[in-house]
């Protein structure tokens, strides 16, 4: 949505995740952190926390 990169299943996962389920627009993960103000390290770890816990959203 805004730098063009190409999405992983995990991008659009994080952004439904944090931001709304129902979006029709996904921001890339560097993206996301900057939008949420957090490090990227961040978005990654808890994905890899979601998908432990076994949520859908991530693969």
């Amino acid at each position: 949505m805004n730098c063009g990169r190409e999405l992983s299943y995990n991008d659009i996962g994080a952004h439904k995740k944090f931001i709304n389920r129902a979006s029709k627009e996904f921001l890339c993960r560097s993206c996301l952190a900057r939008e949420l103000d957090v490090p990227p390290k961040l978005i990654d770890a808890k994905i890899e926390q979601f998908k432990q816990q076994g949520c859908t959203l991530f693969i």
